[in-house]
């Protein structure tokens, strides 16, 4: 099966999205490693980590159909179609553990390596998803990827990309990348810049609501001969301040003030006010970069959509429809070189946030008279009418 066009020749040694720098470089607002980005992003951000796993958790719940051709005659020249049981087979592969797994690798990291596994008849037995930045492709001297190598630690795995009958050891799934041939783009890098904004605003909030809800004041000293504050003076005073009166638990304990202090409260500017709106804006911007409508997030202030239904169905024909589209065909044609001519496809019929729209196609397709029995079945899915 053909993944890519003609290649230029390439270092086969290429370091994966900078997986042996350093999270965050110095100067950098945000990390730039892809598992420092999964920590900012998945691990340390609400938004996303919803994001992420309504998307990956929708595909996983997708009903799959093993569509194969018809049977050919044994004389024939083509290649055999599936048989039933083993089109059981390949529908045990697809789990929803691992289509939610590919999900994930690719939303995130634009590239999802499947390993097939075969038993001792030389077919598959498992799919098993392989964690992406720890993969590598190694290119031939024409550009072509020759070899997958998997590092765990110090421990090395090379896998062949296809075997001496052509049959691939991984199947390479990616996200289409405009400036390389080989790795896909994922969506984590674009989020990182409003996950970084979103974090930090909510740093702020937290050091806000430990210093009593607002900006420090400040304790003036104003005695009548112009002295200063002694060294011992100005110690015990912070020390007080800090035991006493800094912190949420001592939010609003009144000062007991003398010797010429004086307080003087501060009040939080148009600047610390735009806060909030910054850390709505920055969420509705990761929710843009992993493809959900914000108001399926619980975002305030989103209006795009009339209501829920719709936001879910769009949801669903933007965003886990085209992913389940792109996992299921990719699968599909890494398992045709044992099974020729199959094909994987989801059947929209149990999708439940798009029944509306099928009720609809059957209204019309039922109310054209011009149609025949025939035609109607063919463009509702259905396979022809016998007798």
């Amino acid at each position: 099966m053909k993944w890519f066009g003609r290649k230029a020749v390439r270092d086969a040694g290429r370091p994966f999205l900078f997986a042996g720098m350093a999270g965050r470089l110095a100067g950098e607002p945000w990390p730039r490693s892809y598992e420092a980005q999964v920590r900012e992003a998945v691990l340390s951000n609400a938004v996303a980590q919803r994001a992420l796993r309504l998307v990956s958790e929708s595909v996983a719940g997708v009903v799959v159909v093993a569509e194969t051709p018809q049977a050919t005659p044994p004389s024939s020249a083509q290649p055999p179609s599936p048989s039933p049981a083993a089109t059981g087979r390949i529908g045990a592969f697809l789990t929803p553990q691992l289509l939610e797994n590919v999900a994930m690798h690719l939303l995130l990291n634009g590239n999802a390596f499947v390993r097939v596994i075969e038993d001792g008849e030389g077919m598959p037995a498992e799919l098993f998803a392989l964690r992406p930045e720890r993969v590598t492709i190694e290119a031939d001297a024409r550009g072509w990827p020759a070899a997958y190598v998997y590092r765990v630690g110090e421990a090395r795995t090379r896998i062949a990309a296809r075997d001496g009958l052509g049959r691939p050891g991984v199947i390479h799934l990616r996200a289409p990348h405009p400036l390389d041939d080989h790795y896909g783009l994922g969506c984590l890098g674009a989020a990182a810049p409003a996950v970084a904004v979103h974090n930090a605003s909510a740093r702020w909030h937290k050091a806000l609501l430990d210093n009593a809800a607002r900006p420090s004041g400040a304790l003036v000293y104003e005695p009548g001969d112009g002295a200063a504050l002694s060294a011992e003076q100005y110690a015990r005073l912070k020390a007080e301040m800090e035991s006493l009166f800094q912190g949420s638990a001592n939010a609003g304990r009144p000062l007991l003030l003398e010797g010429g202090l004086k307080w003087q409260a501060m009040s939080l500017t148009p600047a610390d006010m735009d806060f909030v709106g910054l850390k709505a804006a920055a969420a509705r911007e990761i929710a843009l970069a992993f493809g959900v409508p914000p108001m399926l997030l619980g975002l305030p202030g989103d209006n795009t959509y009339a209501n829920y239904k719709e936001a879910n169905r769009a949801l669903w024909r933007l965003t886990v429809l085209p992913m389940a589209g792109r996992i299921l065909s990719g699968i599909a044609g890494g398992l045709s070189a044992w099974w020729p001519g199959l094909n994987l496809a989801v059947d929209m019929d149990q999708v439940t946030a798009l029944h509306e729209d099928r009720e609809a196609l059957w209204r019309a397709v039922t109310a054209a008279d011009f149609l025949t029995v025939e035609e109607k079945r063919e463009m509702l899915g259905f396979a022809p009418a016998r007798g």
